[in-house]
């Protein structure tokens, strides 16, 4: 899922650097307010999970990939969707300039892909549903799947604006395998949870703390 330069163009990949920057500077915001000093080894752990999640690639038509995000992850234990935007930032900032993985130019949509869609739809999908069915892995499981999956659309819909690929293959393959890979990062994520609130439920933020 992330996206290479070159594959948008300059004008758009601008747009996107837009809309990342400002929630980057809200997430920012949360980290100054939120984050103390007892939070920071869960943060730094998180984002070397994520890494490492991320770093399974499966190549997909016309030269993007397949993977695992880990937003939601970080949205429902730090407790705001901001979270998952600051963590995927942090991590997507070391994969692009150290690793190449990612380009610069279009750091701001997969920002947006992986952090801002992934962390919202993460952390407000888990809450809602949490409050639905009463169960709170069964919750993260399926937020995290959904975050996932409409990530990698979103991510096909701005290749296709940008003449990439075209849309209908696009949201084919995308969909496809992003469908099949969210059930493991559900999995993960719910997993995640549950060791976190059997050893450490202090740890977790209200509301997307485990209910009694």
């Amino acid at each position: 899922m992330h996206i290479p330069d070159a594959f948008i163009p300059m004008g758009q990949a601008l747009i996107y650097w837009v809309i990342a920057l400002i929630f980057i500077v809200l997430a920012l915001r949360w980290a100054r307010r939120s984050m103390g000093e007892e939070k920071i080894p869960l943060v730094a752990v998180l984002a070397a999970g994520i890494f490492a999640i991320q770093a399974l690639n499966i190549p997909i038509p016309w030269g993007t990939s397949g993977h695992m995000v880990g937003a939601a992850l970080a949205a429902i234990v730090l407790g705001s969707p901001f979270a998952g935007v600051f963590v995927l930032t942090l991590v997507l900032l070391v994969q692009g300039i150290i690793f190449g993985d990612g380009g610069i130019t279009v750091m701001g949509a997969n920002i947006v892909n992986m952090g801002v869609i992934g962390g919202f739809i993460g952390y407000y999908g888990y809450t809602a549903i949490k409050r639905v069915i009463g169960n709170a892995y069964a919750a993260a499981f399926i937020a995290a799947w959904a975050a996932l999956f409409v990530s990698a659309i979103l991510c096909a819909v701005e290749l296709a604006i940008a003449g990439t690929f075209p849309l209908i293959p696009g949201l084919t393959m995308m969909g496809t395998y992003h469908a099949v890979i969210g059930l493991i990062e559900g999995g993960i994520t719910a997993g995640a949870l549950y060791l976190i609130a059997s050893a450490r439920p202090d740890i977790l933020e209200h509301p997307a703390g485990v209910s009694a």
